[in-house]
């Protein structure tokens, strides 16, 4: 896997005598936190495998059914994108639209990487985060439930995208201050973008 620059091996300070050790503390931390997400993440995913499973099995086998079982299948689905999405940003796996990038040199690339995380990022999420924050609240209130019959309460999985999107606008954040570090020479060149394999 491709892994963006490590803040740990960034030097101490900023141009102009700015610590930049606070700075990378945070980046840090903000990289850990993301980790566990992704690490949560990856368990939903063999979960939700063995609740299909096991689904299918009660339901061909025993033709029993739920739609409890069902939903919660996609509850985990939508988890595991929006607590896995800011760490496939730390990875660099995110999916781009190369028509130029990979032909950029380096600087040009942290350029882009910059600009986009600060002008088209960081507004995207903060904007669908903090619009998302009273459709949980509503669903949360009035205790909104599944129209299906056996279905699930609602916001359960409607808290997901306020917390994925700010765990993204964190990560958005972290990988500014590592790009930074780059660009002015107190971080080493985050690793090339591999476009994906054709």
């Amino acid at each position: 896997m491709l892994r963006m620059i490590s803040a740990d091996r960034c030097l101490t300070r900023c141009p102009g005598g700015i610590p930049l050790k606070v700075l990378l503390a945070l980046s840090r931390a903000i990289d850990a936190l993301n980790e566990r997400c992704a690490w949560i993440a990856t368990w939903l995913v063999l979960l939700s495998c063995l609740i299909s499973a096991g689904n299918a099995m009660m339901r061909y086998g025993l033709s029993l059914s739920s739609n409890a079982w069902l939903e919660i299948q996609w509850y985990m689905f939508g988890a595991m994108f929006m607590l896995g999405a800011s760490y496939t940003l730390q990875l660099n796996e995110h999916v781009r639209v190369d028509i130029f990038y990979g032909r950029l040199s380096t600087r040009a690339q942290i350029w882009v990487d910059i600009l986009g995380g600060i002008f088209f990022l960081l507004p995207a999420t903060i904007i669908i985060g903090y619009l998302s924050w009273p459709m949980f609240i509503n669903s949360y209130q009035i205790g909104e439930m599944s129209i299906n019959a056996g279905g699930l309460l609602r916001w359960p999985i409607k808290i997901f995208v306020p917390l994925g999107m700010s765990l993204l606008t964190l990560q958005g954040i972290s990988e500014i201050i590592k790009r930074v570090g780059a660009l002015t020479g107190h971080c080493p060149p985050p690793r090339h973008y591999e476009k994906p394999l054709q």
